[in-house]
């Protein structure tokens, strides 16, 4: 790939427009999915659940969530307008439990203590300010509430050709590190590795993720 077109791939993963976000989009939900199932999974939802999705994509993966549990309700936030208007055409059978709301990424539009369980998966490498963030998830994180944060690990993500553009990278300790200089404590940390497709082209590449549970 053209350092133009990694470019460009770089820009519509961090916020897919258009056309070409779409297609991005498609990929990304894909070569992902493993990440986002397993995430869905370590958050052990339970009936009558609240669940927020930040960064939810083309939100393909909706009936996987709403599936797990009785009287889930689920609300995804995105900065990118073209995922918004993607996810709720995809997902028009769930309107009466799903809603998709448009933000511009750095406060949550909802009011404290509002979800049982939240969970966000390749979106930390874009956060401007992340322990802001961090404290703004645990605002509207109830009590008792559960957040998963899945990455994949420096060590993995610096193979790639497109991070280099405005991808803020992270290893295990890291991450550690980030989490505990915001309210949130508790953390364990469990380690994923899979074979995928790479974005870029059609070689299979060994992904590193880490599936992070932090709890209020």
């Amino acid at each position: 790939m053209e350092k133009d077109e990694l470019k460009i791939l770089a820009q519509n993963l961090a916020n897919p427009q258009g056309e070409k976000g779409i297609e991005i989009a498609g990929m990304m939900n894909e070569t992902n999915i493993s990440m986002t199932l397993e995430s869905i999974k370590t958050l052990l939802i339970e009936d009558d659940e609240h669940i927020l999705e930040i960064g939810h994509g083309n939100a393909g993966h909706l009936k996987n969530i709403l599936n797990r549990a009785q009287n889930l309700k689920y609300t995804g936030v995105d900065i990118s307008e073209t995922m918004y208007n993607e996810a709720r055409k995809l997902n028009k059978d769930f309107e009466n439990q799903a809603e998709f709301v448009l933000y511009e990424g750095k406060k949550l539009p909802f009011e404290d203590k509002t979800f049982d369980k939240i969970f966000t998966v390749n979106t930390v490498y874009f956060w401007e300010e992340p322990v802001e963030f961090l404290n703004e998830i645990y605002r509207v994180l109830k009590k008792d509430g559960t957040f998963v944060l899945t990455f994949g690990q420096r060590k993995f993500m610096e193979t790639l050709p497109f991070t280099e553009y405005n991808f803020t990278m992270y290893s295990n300790s890291e991450m550690e590190q980030l989490v505990s200089k915001s309210h949130f404590k508790r953390m364990k940390i469990s380690e994923k590795e899979e074979d995928i497709q790479s974005k870029s082209g059609n070689e299979t590449i060994h992904r590193i993720y880490t599936v992070l549970t932090i709890k209020k």
